[in-house]
């Protein structure tokens, strides 16, 4: 299981966004607050874009905008394969040295 924390606003909207965390377990994205479940997708039932501003997820008729902390680690997990020039930079480095969240072993 991969956790992210991310920051969750709905496209469109100029309000606060919500702190979440985020987890890739198998094939779901599950997103919560606290304990408060915000949403729990299959991935296959969701379109992810990885835009400047975060990663734009339709889901259910409605898109959401993820600001993830290690958004190319993310990117990498969903297997995502296009983004804009700046992430896909960072995606290649976490493919050619590893998911740096990972600790070093003994």
């Amino acid at each position: 299981m991969s956790s992210f924390e991310a920051r969750l606003r709905l496209d469109g909207d100029t309000g606060a966004p919500l702190g979440v965390e985020v987890d890739l377990t198998g094939a779901r994205m599950n997103v919560k607050t606290g304990d408060v479940e915000v949403a729990d997708w299959g991935l296959d039932e969701i379109r992810v874009t990885a835009l400047e501003d975060g990663f734009h997820i339709r889901a259910e008729g409605e898109v959401v905008v993820l600001d993830v902390t290690n958004d190319a680690e993310f990117a990498v997990e969903l297997g995502l394969t296009s983004a804009h020039p700046d992430l896909r930079k960072r995606m290649s480095r976490v493919l050619r040295d590893g998911d740096s969240r990972q600790p070093t072993p003994p």
